[in-house]
């Protein structure tokens, strides 16, 4: 299997850093391009002109700044920020730009926040055309400490 062009999905969270990490990675074994996306998801209680705007522009600066390091390191890539339903406009993007491979990371959610929320690596997956490998968090789930007993004194 030739894999030519790898989507990964940014939200700036140590999640889609983790699965930037392991892109990186398979991109220099594959000698692969890198499309890094970032989607701002629409905002329907306010007006979008002006914090669209800004949010557009944060997000390309912090596009950029990632793309500085796979400068320096030689890579092939391109930046993209879009606005739309993130795991629609991921999957659609995957299938316009012809991506081999969607590698992104996973909140790790479950219970109540996996269902309020929703995943949309979860939706990724079932929707995609293409191969998705997803990057859980460094260490696996996060574990609540367990509740020590005391010791009753006779």
């Amino acid at each position: 299997m030739a894999i030519k062009r790898i989507l990964v999905p940014i939200d700036f969270s140590p999640d889609s850093t983790n699965a930037l990490a392991y892109a990186r990675d398979l991109a220099k074994q594959f000698d692969a391009e890198l499309l890094l996306l970032h989607v701002i998801e629409p905002i329907h209680f306010i007006t979008e002109s002006d914090v669209y705007a800004h949010q557009r522009h944060l997000s390309a600066t912090q596009m950029e700044s990632i793309g500085l390091d796979l400068r320096e390191e030689g890579r092939r890539f391109r930046t993209m920020v879009k606005g739309g339903i993130p795991s629609s406009v991921i999957v659609d993007t995957a299938k316009s730009a012809k991506a081999d491979l969607i590698v992104i990371g996973t909140h790790g959610r479950t219970g109540l926040a996996h269902m309020w929320i929703g995943s949309v690596a979860e939706k990724v997956v079932r929707a995609a055309s293409c191969p998705v490998l997803t990057v859980r968090r460094a260490g696996g789930k996060k574990t609540k400490p367990k509740a020590t007993r005391r010791r009753r004194r006779p």
